[in-house]
């Protein structure tokens, strides 16, 4: 096989392996993909947590969704996004009436997500969530 043969056949398989790997992450129907990546079929939301889950005065953080739900009073649940607009670092527990951040200890107010202590300037962009039943999912 000469020299422009072998280019020809290594550029040809370099080509199909690119094809397979860009199909493979665009999910190949042109679609838009779930943003937490999940099929869930029918439109409905991953349950992000239970109401019990979710203290009165206090909330949660949900790992792998960006989210962050509190309940400042019986029956109330709100959600926020868990990535500190600061530094970019995901808030790591909620406490004391407040959703702490724990890269600067920005402190962040669980009823409506502005700053109660810095460095941080900007609240936490709030989130759509629904309560079904027991169930906290987006909404």
């Amino acid at each position: 096989m000469g020299a422009v043969a072998r280019r020809t056949v290594v550029s040809a398989a370099g080509g199909a392996g690119l094809a397979a790997v860009l199909a493979a992450c665009g999910g190949g129907t042109g679609e838009p993909r779930d943003p937490d990546g999940k099929e869930d079929g029918g439109g409905e939301s991953a349950v992000l947590a239970t109401i019990g889950e979710v203290p009165v005065g206090g909330g949660k953080v949900v790992a792998g969704h960006g989210v962050v739900i509190t309940q400042p009073k019986p029956g109330e649940f709100k959600a926020f996004s868990s990535t500190c607009p600061h530094a970019g670092c995901t808030v790591g527990r909620v406490e004391a009436g407040a959703i702490v951040c724990p890269c600067h200890q920005s402190r962040f107010d669980l009823s409506d997500g502005s700053v109660t202590s810095g460095p941080a300037k900007e609240p936490l962009p709030p989130m759509p969530i629904q309560v079904l039943g027991e169930e906290i999912s987006f909404g």
